[in-house]
């Protein structure tokens, strides 16, 4: 399944293009499952200038800075006129770092504008899920599973999470969660994509994710294999004549050497983030194929446990300085250029 982004797609090229051309299947020539995201964390986490009110969210463009609104419905009717098979309501994220009160406030809402999504929704062959919030709180956390799936949806998100804090709260916060959501819905985690985290999720009882991280680090050069990450720009890999994993079946390890895609990286060919990427993404496919056959097969703790004994994951403390770091940057690229005489935004 491809996930699309609303509040990206609703920037450029913009809702009424893509339902002129007949909706997103169609757009992008994939005739397999689609997923669109409400925007919501992206409005809360790269519109520099926002207002929240019951009736929805006022931002400004991360792009150019014009003011936009977006409300619940709107939200809903713009998924349905992209032509999702899984939409999400709008909801708000609140920061990794906010206090009770305030993360109590923004699950609150969630929750009205989960009401007005599901009483908005007018097709009935997309699915729509709602999304959990309540920050690092277990009671909260709790508290908006139980809400939310009081009202039937079709599936039910976990968001707000990997936002910046440590690997072991995220679990934590799943742990708690999980217990209080429906078995016979669909359980997704958002933003999530570490192999390791998505092992350890599966156990608790998650079924779908979803990350930018597998192709984010394939174009810093970082390729995934069975023992951990390998950095293709080391010099190791300066003469290696054999793939990066030579048991990989993907198009970049049947066709390339280590060496190649090494000599890549250091030439800064754009060829180099495509084919990272295309392993990176076969990996994953991999991975969850195994988990799948472990479960059918009954020997996912096993599976679990030998994967788990021989991947290495990134230090935690690197990865939170670098996910920061890549916050930090991305917040001074993606400032919009507001015009100077206009008034202040409120």
């Amino acid at each position: 399944m491809v996930l699309a982004n609303t509040y990206h797609l609703y920037l450029r090229p913009g809702i009424d293009t893509i339902r002129k051309i007949g909706g997103l299947h169609r757009f992008m020539g994939w005739d397999r499952a689609i997923l669109t995201d409400s925007g919501g964390y992206q409005i809360f986490s790269l519109a520099r200038l926002q207002d929240v009110s019951d009736k929805g969210v006022t931002f400004r463009s991360h792009i150019d800075g014009s003011q936009h609104l977006i409300t619940p419905e709107l939200a809903i009717q713009f998924q349905e006129s992209l032509g999702a098979d899984v939409i999400m309501v709008l909801d708000e994220c609140p920061s990794c770092k906010d206090s009770f009160e305030r993360v109590k406030q923004a699950m609150n809402q969630t929750h009205k504008w989960a009401v007005r999504c599901q009483k908005s929704q007018t097709r009935g062959d997309q699915a729509l899920f709602a999304i959990i919030q309540g920050g690092l709180f277990p009671k909260l956390r709790r508290n908006s599973a139980n809400f939310l799936t009081s009202l039937g949806f079709s599936g039910y998100a976990i968001g707000g999470l990997s936002i910046g804090e440590p690997k072991a709260l995220t679990q934590n916060i799943i742990e708690e969660t999980v217990p209080s959501l429906p078995k016979d819905k669909p359980r997704y985690l958002m933003g999530v994509g570490s192999p390791e985290d998505i092992v350890d999720a599966v156990a608790k009882g998650i079924d779908i994710f979803d990350s930018a991280l597998p192709t984010r680090v394939a174009r810093n050069g970082a390729l995934f294999s069975w023992q951990g990450r390998n950095n293709i720009r080391n010099s190791t890999y300066s003469r290696m004549e054999n793939p990066i994993d030579i048991n990989c079946g993907c198009y970049t390890c049947r066709n390339f050497s280590a060496a190649y895609l090494h000599h890549l990286f250091r030439c800064e060919e754009l060829l180099a983030y495509r084919l990272a990427t295309i392993h990176n993404l076969s990996f994953l496919n991999t991975l969850m194929n195994r988990i799948r056959d472990a479960i059918i097969n009954g020997t996912f703790n096993t599976f679990r446990d030998s994967f788990l004994a021989e991947y290495q994951p990134t230090d935690e403390e690197a990865r939170l300085a670098q996910k920061q770091k890549r916050l930090v940057t991305r917040n001074h690229l993606q400032k919009p250029k507001v015009d100077n005489n206009e008034a202040a935004f409120r």
